[in-house]
């Protein structure tokens, strides 16, 4: 005797969805931004230690250099701090400002007002003196922006 048996026709399983994602997606929705974040923080830290570390370079060149008289040491040294600060902050927050408005900027990076006030004004007073700056002067101001640039590495 041969029974029929009635079969029921396969069923295959449901398509899978593309919600929920696997895990792996998820860890790499997560890691990949913050690959990118720690890649832009690493970049501008060693960019920061870079000029930080090559203007304190000029800046020992500049002290050093018997050469260059007291106004010429004088004009590289705001050069040399206003090419700091531009790369330091924002280009539009330190690039276009002059007189005291400058000297109160860097200000903002060191205790009390050395340069609104003390031998920092030397930067922006100096083009307009009869006489060059003495010796003490170019080297209180040397300080003063060895000091600013110690400053710049803390923020």
């Amino acid at each position: 005797m041969n029974p029929i048996l009635e079969l029921k026709d396969i069923h295959e399983p449901e398509a899978i969805g593309w919600w929920p994602p696997a895990i792996g997606w998820w860890l790499l929705a997560i890691a990949i931004p913050l690959l990118v974040v720690l890649l832009v923080w690493l970049y501008k830290r060693l960019t920061r230690k870079t000029a930080i570390k090559t203007a304190g370079k000029l800046l020992a060149q500049i002290k050093q250099d018997a050469s260059r008289d007291n106004h010429q040491k004088l004009s590289d040294l705001s050069m040399l701090i206003r090419r700091v600060a531009i790369s330091m902050s924002p280009r539009e927050k330190a690039a276009g400002l002059t007189g005291r408005q400058w000297l109160a900027f860097l200000d903002t990076s060191v205790k009390g007002m050395p340069f609104s006030e003390g031998i920092g004004q030397l930067l922006v007073d100096a083009t307009y003196r009869n006489t060059q700056p003495t010796e003490l002067e170019i080297s209180q101001l040397i300080t003063l922006c060895e000091d600013w640039l110690k400053a710049q590495t803390k923020s």
